[in-house]
C-alpha cells in the first residue's frame, strides 16, 4: 500500500476536502444528465427529511422558516466536508483507506438514491461517477503533493549532507537547482525530506574516513519529499473543476428550460372568469397583509431540497384507481379545457398561531369535480391519492373536492404562468383543507382509492388523514414587541375560515371588554379577510388578544395547541409598550 507519511496532516485534509468537492461537482454533473433528484447530496436530504421526527420537523420550519431547506442542506454539505476532510488525513497513511472512506460514502449515497420513489438502477451513475473521479482526484493531489527521487537533488528542495558543503563546492552531500546544501539537515522552502530507513541508522563506506551519511541518503529510490506549491496548484485546479462541473450540472438539470418554457406560454382566458373584487376588499393600511399575497411573497413550505423541474412539454396528468375509465392529459390537452379562476387562501398545518405560512391568490385551472366525473369515481372511493413529480403524496377527501368548491387543478397564480417555486406546470388548489392534504405541487398522478387502503407521505408521521383548516386569526398591527406612543393607534390584521368565511373579529386590550373590529369586504368565503380597530393607547405595557368566528358561527378556541396533528389553534396575543 502506499504511504504518504511526509504530507502533514493539513495537506491531507486539503486534498481531502478538494477531492470531495470534485467528487460532488462531477455527481452534480452526471445527476444533470440522469436528473436532479439523483443528486446523492439531495437523495441523502430526502431521505434526512423522510426519518426525521415530526417534532424536530415542527422545530426546523418554526425556527428557519422556509430557509429550512437551505439550512439542511448546508448541514449535509458541511458534514460532507468534514467527512472528506477525514477522508485526505486517512489517505496520507494508506491510499487505500481514502479509497475505502469514499466507497462508504459512495454506498450512502446510493441507498439514498435507491430508496426514492420510482427510482431507477441508473439514478446511481451520479454517485458512483463522484466516487470514482474523487477517488482518482485524491490520489492525483497526494501524488503531486509528494516527490520520490533515486537520489538527492532531483527535486525541487534541499538536501543535506553529513558533514555539509556549499552549492559551490564539492561537499559530500548535493545540492538541488534551487536549494541549499546544510550541515546535517536537509533545507527547502518548500518542504522536508525523509528516508524510509530508521532514524538511527548511519551509512559510510570504509574509504570514507568514517563520514556519516544521512538517512536520507540511503534511501534510494525510496526518497520522498512534500512539495506544498505543487499541492496548493493541484488543490487550485480541483476547486475550479468542481465549481465548473456543479455550475453546468445545474444548467443541464432543466431549469433554464422550464423557464425558458414557462415564459413562452400564453394563458387562455378563463370560461368562468372570478368576480371583480369588491370595493373596500383592502384597507390600504401600511403594514398589514395586502388582500392578495404577490407571488414572490408568497409562502412556500414542502419537501423538495430541490424544487422539480418539469418540462410542460412533457408533462402528463394521470387520474386512475376507483374510477370506470382512467384519464391521461398532457398540458396542452388541459389547457384547451374550459378553465375557472378563484380566489383561495391556502395555509400550511406547520403554521403556529399568529404565524406567517397563509397566503391568498387568484388561481386559474380546471376544476378537480369534472375532471373526477369524467372519469366516473366508483362506489365507495373517498379519497383522492395525488402525487407530486417528485415522489410526495398527500390524500384528499373525496367529498370535498366534489361539493361545489373551486378545486382546481391550477397553472396560473395572480395573472401570471404559475411559479415553478408553487407547482408549475400544475398543482392542486383546494379551498378549507390544509396544504398537506389538497395542495400537491408539480402533481402528475390522482389514483381515486380509500383511506383505509392508502397513507399520504404524513399521515404515517403522526398527521391527521384529514385536515380541514380552522378559524384563526392573526394581529399584523402592532407587531409584538413595538413601541408605540401615546394616543390613537390602529389595531389590524387577518382572519380566516376557508369554504365557511369570517363573520366577526374581536379584539381586547389587557382581558378588558371584547371589541368588534371593522371587516373588509370579501369576495366569496375562501379567502381571508382584514379587520381593523382604531385604539387610544394610553402609556404602559398592553397586551392585546384577538379572535374570529366564522358564519357558522364557531368562535375559535382559546386553548393553545401544537400545529401537530391537524393545526394550532389558540388566540394569537402580542405586548406591547407604549411611551
Amino acid at each position: 500500500m502506499q504511504r504518504n507519511d511526509v504530507v502533514p496532516a493539513w495537506a491531507g485534509a486539503l486534498a481531502g476536502l478538494v477531492a470531495g468537492g470534485v467528487a460532488l461537482g462531477v455527481a452534480q454533473l452526471v445527476a444533470g444528465v440522469v436528473g436532479p433528484a439523483t443528486f446523492p447530496v439531495v437523495a441523502v436530504g430526502d431521505v434526512v427529511v423522510d426519518l426525521t421526527p415530526p417534532p424536530v420537523k415542527d422545530f426546523a420550519i418554526e425556527t428557519f422558516g422556509e430557509n429550512d431547506k437551505t439550512v439542511l442542506v448546508g448541514g449535509v454539505l458541511v458534514v460532507l466536508a468534514l467527512v472528506a476532510a477525514v477522508i485526505g488525513l486517512l489517505a496520507r497513511r494508506r491510499l487505500a483507506y481514502g479509497y475505502a472512506g469514499l466507497a462508504a460514502f459512495g454506498v450512502v449515497g446510493v441507498l439514498a438514491v435507491l430508496t426514492r420513489p420510482g427510482s431507477r438502477p441508473l439514478d446511481v451513475l451520479p454517485t458512483v461517477a463522484g466516487v470514482l473521479v474523487g477517488g482518482w482526484a485524491l490520489a492525483w493531489l497526494l501524488r503531486r503533493a509528494t516527490i520520490q527521487s533515486g537520489q538527492a537533488g532531483s527535486y525541487d528542495g534541499g538536501v543535506s549532507s553529513g558533514r555539509g558543503g556549499s552549492a559551490k563546492g564539492g561537499g559530500s552531500g548535493g545540492a538541488s537547482p534551487e536549494g541549499d546544501v546544510t550541515s546535517g539537515r536537509s533545507g527547502s522552502s518548500e518542504g522536508e525530506v525523509l528516508g524510509d530507513s530508521s532514524p538511527g541508522e548511519r551509512g559510510g563506506s570504509p574509504e570514507g574516513g568514517g563520514a556519516e551519511r544521512p538517512t536520507v541518503m540511503r534511501a534510494g529510490a525510496g526518497l520522498h519529499a512534500f512539495d506544498r506549491r505543487r499541492l496548493l496548484t493541484g488543490a487550485a485546479g480541483g476547486v475550479v473543476v468542481a465549481g465548473a462541473a456543479a455550475v453546468l450540472g445545474r444548467e443541464l438539470s432543466g431549469r433554464r428550460a422550464v423557464n425558458t418554457a414557462r415564459t413562452a406560454l400564453t394563458l387562455p382566458a378563463p370560461a368562468t372568469p372570478a368576480k371583480p373584487l369588491p370595493a373596500g376588499v383592502d384597507f390600504g393600511i401600511n403594514g398589514l397583509s395586502p388582500f392578495v399575497t404577490k407571488n414572490r411573497d408568497f409562502y412556500r413550505v414542502d419537501t423538495a431540497l430541490i424544487v422539480p423541474q418539469v418540462d410542460p412539454a412533457t408533462w402528463k396528468l394521470r387520474i386512475h384507481g376507483m374510477v370506470d375509465r382512467p384519464i391521461e392529459l398532457t398540458y396542452a390537452d388541459l389547457l384547451k379545457r374550459p378553465l375557472t379562476e378563484a380566489d383561495v387562501t391556502l395555509a400550511c398545518v406547520s403554521n403556529e398561531v399568529g404565524g406567517p405560512y397563509v397566503g391568498n391568490a387568484r388561481w386559474l385551472g380546471v376544476r378537480m369535480a369534472d375532471l373526477l366525473r369524467e372519469a366516473g369515481i366508483q362506489s365507495g372511493a373517498d379519497m383522492l391519492l395525488s402525487t407530486s413529480d417528485d415522489g410526495f403524496t398527500c390524500g384528499t377527501p373525496v367529498d370535498v373536492v366534489t361539493d361545489g368548491r373551486d378545486a382546481l387543478f391550477a397553472i396560473a397564480m395572480n395573472g401570471e404562468v404559475l411559479p415553478v417555486d408553487h407547482g408549475f406546470p400544475v398543482r392542486q388548489v383546494v379551498p378549507g383543507l390544509y396544504g398537506y392534504v389538497s395542495a400537491t405541487k408539480w402533481v402528475v398522478d390522482v389514483k381515486v382509492t380509500r383511506f383505509d387502503r392508502d397513507e399520504a407521505y404524513w399521515t404515517p408521521r403522526g398527521w391527521s388523514a384529514q385536515a380541514p383548516i380552522k378559524t384563526e386569526s392573526r394581529i399584523d398591527l402592532p407587531r409584538a414587541g413595538a413601541s408605540l406612543k401615546p394616543g390613537r393607534t390602529t389595531i389590524a390584521g387577518v382572519a380566516w375560515a376557508q369554504h365557511t368565511g369570517i363573520d366577526a373579529v374581536e379584539v381586547r386590550v389587557d382581558r378588558g371588554t371584547w371589541q368588534q373590529a371593522r371587516l373588509a369586504q370579501v369576495p366569496g368565503p375562501d379567502t381571508w379577510r382584514q379587520w381593523a380597530l382604531d385604539w387610544d393607547a394610553p402609556a404602559g405595557k398592553h397586551t392585546i388578544e384577538v379572535r374570529a368566528t366564522d358564519a357558522a358561527g364557531r368562535t375559535q378556541t382559546e386553548r393553545q395547541v401544537p400545529p401537530a396533528p391537524d393545526g394550532a389553534t389558540g388566540w394569537h396575543t402580542i405586548t406591547v409598550k407604549v411611551a
